[in-house]
């Protein structure tokens, strides 16, 4: 395949991928999904085609409940459907989700994902929102850089449509949505091929119509809804398999592996860490530091979480393997453990394998920054004789005592370029520094990486851009902190913060002022 490489982030990558399996878009804005929903309205008012030759139907609702109304309507009308959202908004579509995912509907939603405000508000990201989805019986895809969010979006809608089963295809808000890469853009004319067009027809035909009325919908007594709950135990058994098989299919179009569950390491490795969604990615950079010291160390990064399949879950876990920590990024307030850990720990049980010592842990909650050097003080918790379960990393925890101690440490990036640049919101620096990482990226034919932390002001609050650029791909998915360049572009931060703290010996450091 003709590699076609484009600079985009992780919501344009995914909206682009759904405006070629969708028909109707039914949409409600909310930080930091909407930039797919706009997306998917600017290129269908330009005309822009899906694989079926028409431009995407975009509806937009009142409010969140509305668009999800409006998806089960519509897809009882045989119109394949999307939505994208995040936090609140996912809550208010949760009703109309069990009724999509009980009656089997190729339902797909693609999630920024965001706190669920509780004791405050947050606009930033983690997994509370689609972890309180788990029950809706929806397939639930990870994704965690804005390549997967382009590949496995389109895994998303063609085993949606295959197992007429509802998907959310779900990133973490800011970090992956908002985050820019050099990425490959997948070919429409590629994805046409991989349509399963007997389920499509199969799906059109049932739809509602006055020409062949059905009845669907109907009240159930006790006499048979519970028959009728395990029943759909068949479509849940075979989903796991449709769903690899998308994966190889775009594995043969890209040469990437993906798998449900990728495992990622030494082949024998004895402590293993179990992860998705953005920390993957720091992860990842840390096992080949660990190894390179001569640790036996592995991680296994989970792609399809629901259905959680126990046989792919076991087969991704070295022989060797004698200790795992599984990281979540949320808290669960009550349980005996976090969603992830909780599954971690059956899967195992019934795959034989309950002599692995399991322990469990939280990380980057409302974006909290997750680096190098706390991924390595998990391997070294798990080293212990008696290894902290129910851990924090990230904090420090001086009430309740649950956080691992860590130190950060600089992962070595031969040949990479850092930036950090300080600017005031609406000031046009991120904006320059879109352009600039698209001119490398693109134009320089570099990796290039964009990341921009904002305060919660938005326009007037603080931002600080994060860029960096390479030979090589880039798979820091946290925050500058030693950086070639820095430069700041309001003055009033000479006298606020400490702008040269992540310089590096001998950088370069830019004040962009009006003074002598």
């Amino acid at each position: 395949m003709k590699k076609n490489y484009v600079v985009m982030d992780g919501n344009t990558a995914a909206a682009y991928s759904a405006y070629a399996f969708t028909e109707v878009a039914a949409i409600y804005p909310i930080t930091p999904s909407s930039p797919m929903a706009e997306k998917v309205d600017e290129w269908s008012a330009k005309g822009k085609k899906n694989l079926f030759g028409s431009t995407v139907d975009v509806i937009q609702m009142q409010s969140e409940a509305g668009a999800a109304g409006t998806c089960h309507g519509s897809l009882q009308a045989g119109a394949l459907t999307t939505t994208f959202t995040s936090s609140q908004g996912l809550m208010l579509m949760i009703p109309a989700m069990y009724a999509m995912g009980g009656q089997f509907l190729p339902s797909v939603m693609h999630i920024a994902s965001r706190v669920v405000t509780s004791n405050h508000h947050s606009i930033f990201g983690d997994h509370t929102d689609f972890m309180t989805c788990r029950m809706t019986g929806y397939a639930m895809l990870m994704s965690s850089c804005p390549q997967e969010a382009m590949d496995l979006a389109a895994v998303a809608h063609l085993s949606a449509i295959s197992g007429r089963y509802a998907f959310m295809h779900c990133f973490d808000g800011f970090r992956t949505s908002h985050e820019m890469q050099r990425i490959e853009a997948l070919d429409y004319e590629d994805l046409r091929g991989l349509v399963d067009q007997e389920a499509l027809q199969a799906f059109r035909r049932q739809s509602l119509n006055p020409e062949h009325p059905t009845n669907r919908g109907n009240n159930v007594n006790p006499d048979i809804y519970f028959q009728c709950k395990e029943g759909a135990n068949v479509k849940a058994n075979s989903l796991p398999d449709t769903v690899q098989h998308y994966m190889d299919e775009i594995n043969k179009l890209t040469g990437r592996d993906y798998k449900l569950f990728n495992y990622y390491g030494a082949p024998d490795a004895e402590e293993v860490i179990v992860v998705m969604c953005s920390a993957s990615e720091t992860v990842k950079e840390t096992v080949d530091y660990l190894n390179a010291q001569g640790r036996k160390v592995g991680m296994v990064q989970i792609h399809l979480y629901r259905p959680f399949s126990v046989s792919h879950f076991a087969a991704a876990i070295p022989a060797t393997c004698k200790r795992i920590a599984v990281l979540d990024r949320n808290k669960e307030t009550g349980s005996v453990g976090e969603p992830v850990y909780l599954d971690v720990v059956t899967a195992l049980n019934q795959a034989g394998r309950g002599d692995i010592r399991v322990v469990g842990g939280r990380y980057g909650l409302s974006s909290k920054d997750t680096t190098p050097g706390q991924i390595v003080a998990v391997y070294d918790n798990l080293e212990k004789d008696e290894p902290k379960n129910n851990f924090t990393i990230g904090i420090n925890d001086d009430v309740t005592f649950t956080s691992l101690d860590y130190k950060e440490i600089e992962l070595p990036h031969p040949g990479q370029i850092s930036c950090k640049l300080w600017g005031l919101g609406g000031d046009g620096t991120v904006g320059a520094n879109k352009n600039a990482i698209s001119t490398i990226g693109f134009v320089g034919g570099k990796y290039a990486q964009a990341y921009f932390s904002y305060d919660t002001m938005k326009s007037g609050g603080l931002t600080q851009s994060h860029l960096r650029f390479g030979d090589e791909p880039i798979r820091s998915t946290y925050l500058v902190s030693s950086a070639d360049f820095v430069a700041c572009h309001a003055p009033t931060y000479v006298s606020k913060y400490d702008l040269t703290e992540d310089l590096k010996e001998g950088g370069t450091f830019l004040l962009n002022c009006p003074w002598t």
